[in-house]
């Protein structure tokens, strides 16, 4: 008998494989870090009917409908998408699962790339949906499985909670074949997927049974492994990655016994009582809130874990070593800096919130121990056509409003061009309350909101049609609708601007300025931002008149579309070394000491170049040029060339932007 085929794979990954091997059918997503690589790895399954919805709402909504037509089901979105989706996930928690669904939700300790750290363990439990929750990648691929052959068995939706270092984290998986499910037909039964009274009235009361029986099943046999000591009077609880990072402490004073959840909700309280009972003290490693904590608390198990460890940030080695120090378990640190003789542990792990400090210490120790690294704050890509906009904005002096995408990077240096950023598609409500406040207050001014293409039809589009009614001929708002034809900060995932479910497969476009236009959008504007002049003219103009004006930017993303254009040179006899260059923040652009000048320059590193020409029209003194216009008729004329950069036009004179598909995007790069 052959060995099964085993492979490397990330957590994200092994989440669609598990969904394949399972006969899964139908997948829907809406991109989002750490998650984004669910859905795109499932597109390699032919079998598998898989989409990036217009948001993580719609995205359920599909799922949900794929489940009650009887086949198996995938959501997958990061944590704070599962916000946006909550209208139809909480009632639809409330009917008998038909085809198996599984949530994915990618939550995000220590925020990596996220606005916040919920822990989404809680939304399941509010949502009434049983959580798993994978340490590693073979037990995310087993897990979503599992999952859905719960699903069915219990008819409940699942959610699978999977963090970031497990989703980018990689190992060996064992791969299994996929079975055949094809589900059975919708059978229209009203009362039970009709949620309306009184329809509704029983629905409580048989999803907490489901949800008991399943706390009581035998499937909770293989989800509670249970590490025994001989001789342990501590037992330890835990769940998902932070159980990996326990077993590397290898220096405790005294024998603990380990149980991992693989659910940890729901929990079966008899045999949690009944183990807790064999030990003197209970203590709970988990991530973020007290989940398991307060379930066992609400048990009457005695336990600690908030007053040992930190409630916010991931759990390393580290941290927990710090926390079982507290709880005595620890007497001398192993996995802090060699250098750490002279601290004062005792003291400094007098609370969760000096865990924090003490691992400060240890960093700045460390860090006047090691080579000091230069920081490397985010930053545009070179040719991103966001820079040119936030560079105007900077200029302007105005109140920003920003969004969720690549331009989010506004709020930094050198720009620090925004001042608000809550969540997606959030700039148009929040500017219409300013501008109400501002105007009862008797201070109007200009505001400024910026959204991205992706975010508009995420969630900007409701916003965008509340601004059109109580709005004031005094109040004045501009917004700029960055289109750059893709979903760019996720990987570049196609959105309803571009069309298409992936990047293979392309669809009609949803044309924004028409969009705009039926909405009842008066003043809509196109522009070339890589036109320096002429978009910071429109752009100053607009926030100058009253009114709501709004103008999109249509270069397309430099990164994506790999646009590479002649590149540009600093003449050093020119230059003179004013930096305003530099602060567009552009990566090839630097400071360089040449032979002969006393005085440093700017310089450009050709291998990083795509000659978006922003440099050469933002000098002063006509320093920047492309070389072949400098040998023509010197480096003014190569400045002017830049001003007047090449149109998007395509043939017979047609407009082009990122929306109007691949000829303008084939322009660019032939260009």
């Amino acid at each position: 008998m052959s060995s099964p085929q085993k492979t490397v794979m990330t957590g994200n990954q092994a989440v669609a494989r598990g969904f394949w091997e399972a006969g899964g059918l139908v997948a829907a997503s809406y991109p989002g870090s750490p998650t984004v690589e669910v859905l795109e790895s499932l597109h390699q399954f032919p079998e598998v009917e898989s989409e990036f919805s217009t948001n993580e709402k719609v995205a359920l909504e599909v799922a949900i409908g794929a489940s009650l037509a009887g086949v198996r089901a995938l959501a997958s979105m990061k944590h704070v998408g599962v916000n946006i989706a909550a209208d139809p996930l909480m009632t639809f928690t409330q009917t008998p699962t038909r085809g198996g669904f599984v949530l994915i939700s990618g939550d995000d300790p220590g925020m990596n790339s996220s606005q916040n750290e919920q822990d989404n363990r809680n939304f399941a439990r509010f949502a009434n949906m049983a959580v798993l929750v994978p340490s590693n990648s073979q037990e995310a691929k087993d897990y979503t499985r599992m999952a859905l052959e719960i699903s069915e068995a219990y008819h409940l939706p699942m959610m699978v909670q999977i963090t970031s270092r497990v989703c980018h984290g990689r190992c060996l998986v064992v791969l299994g074949e996929r079975e055949t499910h094809r589900g059975t037909p919708f059978p229209r039964e009203v009362p039970n997927y009709a949620m309306i009274p009184p329809n509704t009235f029983d629905k409580q009361y048989q999803m907490k049974e489901r949800l008991e029986k399943l706390a009581e099943g035998p499937e909770m046999e293989g989800l509670m492994q249970l590490e025994e000591t001989p001789g342990a009077a501590t037992l330890i609880i835990t769940s998902g990655l932070p159980h990996h990072n326990l077993k590397e402490l290898e220096n405790l004073n005294q024998p603990v016994s380990i149980l991992k959840l693989g659910m940890p909700f729901p929990l079966p309280e008899k045999k949690l009582k009944a183990l807790a009972a064999q030990y003197e003290k209970v203590i709970v490693v988990e991530e973020l809130t007290p989940f398991i904590e307060n379930q066992l608390k609400v048990m009457g198990i005695a336990c600690e874990g908030k007053s040992l460890f930190p409630f916010t940030g991931e759990l390393h080695t580290e941290t927990i070593e710090v926390g079982l120090m507290k709880a005595g378990l620890v007497k001398q640190p192993a996995y802090q800096s060699a250098n750490l003789k002279e601290v004062n542990l005792a003291e400094s792990v007098a609370s969760s919130e000096d865990a924090h400090a003490r691992e400060g210490a240890v960093s700045e120790e460390v860090a006047g121990q090691a080579v000091q690294v230069p920081s490397r704050p985010p930053l545009f890509c070179a040719g991103c056509p966001h820079r040119p906009v936030f560079d105007i904005l900077k200029k302007s002096k105005v109140m920003v409003n920003n969004d969720i995408g690549c331009y989010s990077m506004g709020l930094f240096p050198p720009f620090e061009a925004s001042h608000s950023l809550i969540s997606m598609g959030a700039t148009l409500g929040i500017s219409k309350g300013m501008l109400k406040a501002n105007r009862q207050a008797g201070r109007p001014i200009p505001l400024v909101s910026v959204i991205g293409d992706g975010t508009f039809f995420h969630s900007g589009m409701p916003g965008m049609v509340n601004l059109l009614t109580g709005l004031e001929p005094e109040d004045n708002l501009t917004i700029l609708l960055l289109d750059n034809g893709t979903t760019a900060m996720t990987g570049g995932q196609a959105n309803a601007a571009t069309g298409g479910r992936s990047e293979t497969n392309t669809q009609p476009f949803v044309d924004i300025p028409q969009v705009l236009k039926a909405m009842g959008v008066a003043d809509v504007q196109v522009v070339d931002q890589f036109r320096y002049k002429e978009a910071s003219e429109a752009i100053n103009k607009a926030i100058k008149t009253p009114g709501l004006s709004v103008i999109i930017t249509t270069r397309p993303c430099a990164l994506h579309f790999k646009i590479k254009n002649p590149i540009y040179q600093v003449d050093p006899a020119i230059c003179i070394g004013c930096r305003t260059c530099i602060k567009t923040n552009c990566p090839p652009l630097r400071m360089k000491a040449y032979e002969g000048y006393d005085k440093l320059k700017s310089s450009i590193d050709p291998t990083m170049c795509v000659g978006c020409s922003i440099c050469a029209q933002v000098c002063p003194v006509n320093a920047i040029s492309r070389p072949v216009d400098r040998n023509k008729s010197g480096s003014k004329a190569g400045a002017k060339e830049a001003e007047s950069l090449e149109s998007t036009e395509g043939a017979g004179g047609k407009k082009t932007t990122p929306s109007h598909g691949a000829e303008s995007l084939e322009k660019e790069e032939n260009r």
